[in-house]
Parts: structure tokens; sequence; C-alpha cells
């Protein structure tokens, strides 16, 4: 399946709440300032205490300040919902 790309935040937001999604920092890369190094937390996935949720407010600023761009799939291949997701410089 091909991947999508967009800067639009409510795009985002509305692709990950539809998949369980919350806006999270893994947790050593930030400080009380600064959120860290962005992700997208879908619960019961590996890596999970790796990372602090934060707010869609503070997870869009650092989205903005960074210039980044949310690649991602709606399906897979074989038409199941995708979450697979990556965020790239834009």
């Amino acid at each position: 399946m091909a991947s999508l790309s967009t800067t639009d935040h409510n795009v985002i937001r509305k692709w990950a709440e539809e998949r369980g999604g919350k806006p999270a920092t893994v947790k050593s890369t930030g400080s009380k300032e600064e959120a860290g190094i962005l992700r997208i937390n879908f619960p019961g996935y590996s890596g999970e205490d790796s990372l602090e949720e934060i707010s869609w407010e503070e997870f869009f600023e650092k989205f903005d300040q960074k210039h980044l761009k949310f690649l991602y799939q709606d399906e897979t291949a074989g038409g199941k919902e995708s979450r697979f997701f990556k965020f790239v410089s834009e």
C-alpha cells in the first residue's frame, strides 16, 4: 500500500485516534521545558514503557518547531487498518 504524507494536525490526530494512539515522547529525550522525540503510543505494543504521554498541543508544538512531516498508511497491503507511520523532516 502506498504511503501518504501530511503536516495537517487534524489529519494526524484523527489517524492516530482512530487506531487508539495517543501523543507521546521518548522518556529520556526531553526536559521539563521541551518534549523529547515524538512518537504515537499504541497501547499494548512493545516500547510502551519507554514512552511518556503528552498533550496534542505539546505534540504539535514540537512537530511544527522541528518542521516535521507525517508519513503514514491507511491500510496494509492486505486491506487491514495500518498503524505504520514515520516522522521525517520537511
